[in-house]
This record gives C-alpha cells, structure tokens and sequence, in this order.
C-alpha cells in the first residue's frame, strides 16, 4: 500500500501518544499537530478507510495491526536517525527535524545497511 508521508506521520503520531499513555483521540492529535479539527478529520477518516485505524465508540482511535506496523517502522527509523546524526554533532532539534524529513523516502535496503554499520 502506498502511504504518504502525512499518513506515515499521523500513524507515529497515534503510536508516540499512546507510548505516554494517552487514550488517543482526533482532539489530541489537532493539538499534537496544531492542526486544525477538519484537517485532521480528514487525515482519520482516510486512516480508517485504508484500514489503519479503528475508532471506537468513545472516540478513542487505535492501530490495526499493519496501522501499528507502519507506525513502528517510522518510530524506529525517527528514533535511529536522530540518534545517529546527534553522534555525529548535529544539534538535537535539527537531527529530529532531519530524521522526519529522510525516515519517509530512505529504502529499506539503505536503513538496514545504516544499522549493520551502527552494530559494528
């Protein structure tokens, strides 16, 4: 499935909420994101349509299993990322600034020779 970087983003977002403990709702992620209520209602009813998501009664979204899946994908690499360039003396916010823009378009193949190099 093909996602794009805004889809990609809103996913870590739900996971990185709920990582603190936050009974994700659209209300947290517009202040998350300081998005506007209709941004982000479109972002979740697309979310959803894909499969993604799952909204409960209550409101509270969670991750389907290849939402979740997706969602730990780019926490991974964000975190990987940010790490790296600060080892390498990029100022923290601009190493996670960085990592968000290059964690969405770095190919599997390129990551995976990143953290073969990091083990050694």
């Amino acid at each position: 499935m093909l996602l794009y970087k805004s889809a990609e983003d809103y996913l870590e977002r739900i996971l990185m909420l709920q990582k603190k403990g936050v009974a994700v709702r659209s209300i947290d992620l517009a202040q998350s994101f300081n998005y506007s209520r209709a941004s982000i209602s479109r972002a979740i009813n697309n979310l959803k349509h894909n499969r993604l998501i799952e909204i409960a009664n209550n409101g509270v979204i969670s991750l389907t299993n290849e939402g979740y899946q997706i969602a730990n994908k780019i926490f991974n690499r964000h975190n990987i990322l940010s790490n790296l360039f600060i080892q390498l003396g990029v100022p923290e916010e601009i190493a996670k600034t960085d990592a968000c823009k290059i964690e969405h378009d770095i190919s599997d193949i390129t990551f995976a020779a990143i953290i073969n190099h990091l083990k050694k």
